[in-house]
């Protein structure tokens, strides 16, 4: 007898909750950190990366500074040369030819590529021969000077420094005619790019400086233009790319590059589109191309550079009057960084691993020693509520008050032991005299309920036979007077009721129906004036004979008949109302099986479980069918008066058949077959009942109302 029961979700929480103070510390707190250590790293690892790029911008910007100030210094040291000043005193005709020569050694010198020598009307006098061009190239007239530049010298004095110049493609062939293979620049579709209908860049983006060549009196005499071509000037862009990533610049195998943009198109740059060939005609990203021409702020984030991620520093780069004409772009490809980020980020989640799993042990082991004395004791309580009272704690290491208590929970089963035995003895007495009492009591309640159901029956009879006696003798009246007036029809109209002799008949057939359901009520509610003669039957013959009677039926069916007609026994019952109840059943099955299917009538010897009362058994008989079965509501009210399936029936047969059974002390019940291929009606009828004493009327039959 247990006393107590402990909850199972108890079992173990000690020890949970042990393990979780141990370990909350370690499971939690060391992954956060290391969460809140990896966040920070990667954030810091990404500023380290926009620095980086940051500072290789200003390199490279530092570079195209140095640039324009060469190109600007270069030309302003040619126009204030000596030997060009000597080729242009008044007293001297100017040699194009000479002039041209010296333009070309300075160009050479300077690594320009085109100087053009211009007087003060912006007619061409001479230019810059680049190697190649013969001497017949060089001959030919040289354009006049382009409307770009020349609206550029109306400023009172021109820049130290050259400056960018975005020109169309007849102001480029009027300033350097030999320049123009190198213009065009085929687009290339870009993904995330802007859209654009274009399919070739015309346009030249040219370093430009204009100086003034002076006389000895300082007046103007003449203009000298000297520049760089941007256009696909890939010498310019490689050495940029040199001084901003030189050989072993960035670690882990990444790669630097370098382009120049016109708007939004790579014109020069080393960065690869497949293999060896360069993406210059490539376009910038919209995003970038609206943050930085757009708006004019400087890009300093990760971007998708052609068929990559780059680490990428965009830059505008503007023109004399301000406006954004390019942008100047370095970058290296953010790969390599990656997985070395993600190469330091599992190693420092291995570290913190193994140090979680080592501190975890430890604690573990710390804690063990606290709840191993309370697992000990739970057990014993599991073992105890299980029956085995001799369970106990025993001796324990620990010394403390979990010791103590293991010892005092041990005393408390002891004196819990024999308290139970002694309920034990007291419970199993008190329950001999209830079972001694139950038995008394459920004999009397049995004779009770019986008596009780006698008397529902024999009230319910009572109650039924009134209504039914009240509602045959008003019923009948009528049926009579319809019946006579249709035989007086007939006997007055004589051949004349020929034409509805159907009709006629018809009504006949309904006033024999009405007259049958009013007797079978009185049948039922009257049984006693309506119960026949009982005879000792043979169960056999009269199914049988009964199949016999509703041949017509089977005949117009595809119904198989199969008979198992094993009874020995003979039955006590009248005839006509055994034939009655099986002829119901038989016509049941029948209508249970329209498309046709088996009927098996089985009959048997059935013998009464238990000791043997009041009588001593009788036979058996099943009706089965292979219809669609019974409905869990149809079983609840299959026996009650006026419940039918069927359309045209009224509901009285199988109760008028129950009551003929059980007038016979049999019964009579219903159920689904075991396969669930049909319905089963079993008939239990007595050998020997005690047969209701029953006064016939003068015709023979059983009295009538």
């Amino acid at each position: 007898m247990t006393l107590w029961r402990t909850p199972r979700w108890l079992a173990g929480s000690v020890r949970n909750k042990l393990l979780a103070m141990a370990l909350l510390p370690l499971l939690v707190a060391f992954p956060l950190m290391a969460l809140a250590l990896a966040l920070w790293g990667n954030a810091a690892y990404d500023r380290l990366l926009i620095t980086k790029v940051r500072s290789d911008l200003a390199v490279a910007n530092g570079y195209f500074d140095q640039v324009l100030g060469e190109v600007g210094s270069g030309t302003r040291g040619v126009a204030e040369s000596q030997a060009l000043y000597a080729a242009l005193r008044p007293s001297r005709p100017v040699a194009q030819g000479f002039a041209s020569e010296q333009l070309a050694r300075a160009r050479a010198q300077l690594g320009l590529d085109f100087l053009v020598l211009y007087d003060l009307q912006g007619r061409p006098l001479a230019r810059a021969a680049p190697a190649g061009l013969s001497t017949s190239d060089a001959a030919e007239p040289v354009p006049s000077m382009p409307p770009a530049i020349r609206a550029s010298l109306q400023a009172a004095d021109q820049p130290a420094r050259a400056r960018l110049m975005q020109l169309e493609p007849e102001a480029l062939a009027a300033l350097a005619p030999h320049l123009m293979a190198r213009l065009r620049i085929a687009l290339v579709p870009t993904r995330n790019a802007a859209p654009d209908t274009r399919e070739a860049e015309n346009r030249a983006l040219v370093v430009l400086a204009t100086r003034a060549v002076r006389d000895a009196s300082g007046q103007t005499i003449a203009w000298l233009s000297g520049g760089l071509l941007l256009n696909q000037n890939l010498d310019f862009i490689d050495h940029l790319n040199r001084i901003v990533y030189p050989e072993g610049a960035l670690p882990f195998g990444s790669q630097g590059t370098a382009t120049l943009f016109m708007d939004d198109v790579r014109i020069t740059t080393n960065v690869r589109l497949f293999q060896d060939q360069r993406a210059i005609g490539t376009r910038v990203s919209q995003a970038v191309r609206d943050a930085v021409l757009g708006s004019g702020n400087t890009w300093l984030d990760r971007a998708f550079v052609v068929n990559d991620w780059y680490v990428s520093a965009y830059q505008p780069l503007q023109d004399a009057s301000g406006a954004r004409i390019g942008m100047l772009y370095v970058g290296f490809t953010e790969q390599p960084f990656r997985l070395v980020r993600y190469a330091m980020m599992a190693a420092l989640g291995l570290i913190f691993l193994l140090v979680t799993v080592l501190s975890a042990a430890l604690s573990i082991r710390w804690a063990r020693s606290i709840f191993q004395p309370v697992q000990r004791m739970n057990r014993t309580m599991q073992l105890v509520e299980e029956g085995q009272s001799t369970a106990r704690v025993g001796e324990l290491d620990a010394r403390d008050e979990l010791g103590a208590l293991a010892g005092h929970l041990d005393e408390l089963l002891d004196v819990i032991d024999d308290k139970t035995a002694a309920l034990q003895r007291w419970g199993e007495e008190l329950d001999h005299k209830v079972a001694e009492r139950t038995q008394e009591l459920e004999a009397s309640n049995a004779s009770l309920q019986m008596a009780q159901q006698q008397l529902v029956k024999s009230e319910k009879l009572a109650a039924i036979g009134q209504l039914t006696a009240s509602i045959a003798h008003e019923i009948n009246n009528p049926i009579a007077v319809m019946q006579g007036n249709l035989d007086l029809m007939r006997e007055t109209l004589g051949a004349h009721a020929q034409p509805v002799r159907g009709e006629l008949q018809l009504l006949d057939e309904q006033i024999e129906r009405m007259r049958l359901i009013v007797t079978q009520l009185l049948q039922y509610a009257r049984p006693t004036e309506y119960a026949g003669y009982v005879e000792s039957l043979d169960l056999n013959r009269t199914v049988n004979d009964c199949l016999v009677l509703v041949g017509h039926l089977m005949a117009q069916t595809q119904i198989e008949v199969q008979r198992e007609l094993r009874c020995t026994r003979r039955v006590g019952c009248n005839r006509q109302e055994l034939q009655q109840v099986i002829i119901n059943l038989l016509i049941n099955a029948i209508q249970a099986m329209p498309q046709g299917g088996v009927l098996r009538l089985v009959t048997q010897d059935w013998v009464p479980e238990g000791p043997h009362g009041v009588h001593a058994g009788g036979a058996l008989l099943r009706v089965e069918d292979a219809g669609h079965g019974l409905s869990a509501e149809a079983q609840e009210r299959l026996f009650r008066p006026f419940f039918t399936t069927k359309n045209d029936g009224n509901g009285l047969g199988l109760w008028i058949s129950q009551g003929l059974v059980e007038r016979y002390g049999g019964s009579i019940s219903a159920a689904n077959r075991s396969d669930a291929s049909g319905a089963v009606f079993s008939v239990q009828l007595l050998t020997e009942p005690l047969a209701p004493t029953a006064t016939p009327t003068n015709d023979g039959r059983p009295g009538a109302q």
